[in-house]
């Protein structure tokens, strides 16, 4: 479960110097460039949207505040996000987050399962919402679809035919009775825990959501 989190106001910076990357405004959820800041300072990307809807819509003095100060001077808000990001920890890092409760749990989404492997809990994730989408004959390299999520994140169609066929083993309907001794067995069990049994509308939408991650 996340824990609460404690916004520094710091923070802002890094996440304006976000939003005015070109092309300036509202980034994606899970943009690269937005979970790669919420894993830097622990914050989930959804929490981190939010702030950046609120920065976009100045709905605080203080983020009006900050528009004053840097919206048209983006060399002096590269400067303080970089002094805060060389100050982060100095002398004792263990100072720097006292008192903070850091969100624990979204950060391995986005690590490897395991070793040995560059798949990651959100890309079984996306695997698994294809999986939905064909039956078992064509969860192959061969199909259109499979190819083309392969291309997307960046891996062969034979990794994620090799996937949904792991993923069969967990599928309770298909009811197969032999064993595999695949690595990705445990990851895709845990992802058809989460994902597997919820509405196949709501893990399509997450599913698109994701996909930002690897444009």
């Amino acid at each position: 479960m996340a824990k609460s989190i404690k916004w520094q106001d710091d923070y802002w910076l890094l996440l304006m110097q976000l939003y005015l990357q070109k092309p300036a405004g509202l980034k994606p959820m899970y943009s690269r460039g937005m979970v790669d800041l919420a894993i830097e300072i622990h914050i989930a990307p959804e929490q981190l949207f939010n702030k950046m809807c609120q920065l976009a819509n100045l709905e605080t003095p203080r983020v009006e505040h900050l528009w004053e100060t840097y919206g048209n001077n983006p060399r002096k808000l590269a400067r303080a996000a970089s002094l805060y990001r060389s100050m982060k920890g100095f002398n004792n890092a263990g100072l720097f987050y006292e008192g903070v409760e850091t969100t624990e749990g979204f950060e391995k989404d986005f690590r490897p399962v395991a070793e040995g492997t560059e798949l990651t809990p959100v890309m079984l994730t996306l695997i698994l919402d294809l999986y939905f989408r064909l039956t078992p004959i064509t969860q192959v390299p061969e199909t259109p679809e499979v190819q083309e999520l392969a291309k997307l994140m960046k891996i062969t169609p034979q990794q994620v035919a090799e996937v949904m066929e792991v993923l069969q083993h967990c599928d309770p309907y298909l009811k197969r009775k032999e064993t595999t001794d695949s690595l990705l067995l445990e990851p895709c069990r845990q992802i058809w825990r989460r994902f597997g049994n919820a509405n196949v509308e709501d893990l399509a939408s997450y599913a698109e959501q994701l996909k930002a991650y690897f444009k």
